[in-house]
């Protein structure tokens, strides 16, 4: 079954509209990576000041090569939105001031049942 990873990112509430905007400016990025399976921005509530950044992968191997890849690209500014491609420039301050991934295996789903 697939994998899930989820970093936890400590956002200040006034960066919170900066961070939503970067991933919304980066819509695309991961989806046409091989093993990627599905991505959700989990925006909190109440009670705690963390967004949850979702994807699911079809094994470690995929979301690795990811990670050593187009995410690591776009992080050092040679992807969308990265701020310091070929045109130079500074990279954006970070919008989140910590950062935490946790992982998991999936070992239950459901869907709904299809009427």
């Amino acid at each position: 079954m697939s994998i899930v990873k989820i970093n936890a990112l400590t956002v200040p509430a006034e960066q919170r509209e900066v961070l939503e905007q970067r991933f919304a400016s980066r819509a695309g990025a991961v989806e046409g990576s091989d093993g990627f399976e599905w991505f959700e921005l989990l925006r909190p509530v109440e009670g705690t000041d963390q967004y949850l950044v979702y994807t699911r992968w079809r094994s470690e191997e995929d979301f690795q090569a990811w990670m050593d890849g187009p995410m690591k690209a776009a992080h050092q500014g040679g992807g969308a939105g990265g701020g310091g491609g070929a045109g130079g420039g500074e990279r954006p301050k970070p919008a989140a001031s910590g950062s935490s991934v946790w992982s998991f295996e999936v070992v239950q789903q459901a869907a709904p049942k299809q009427a």
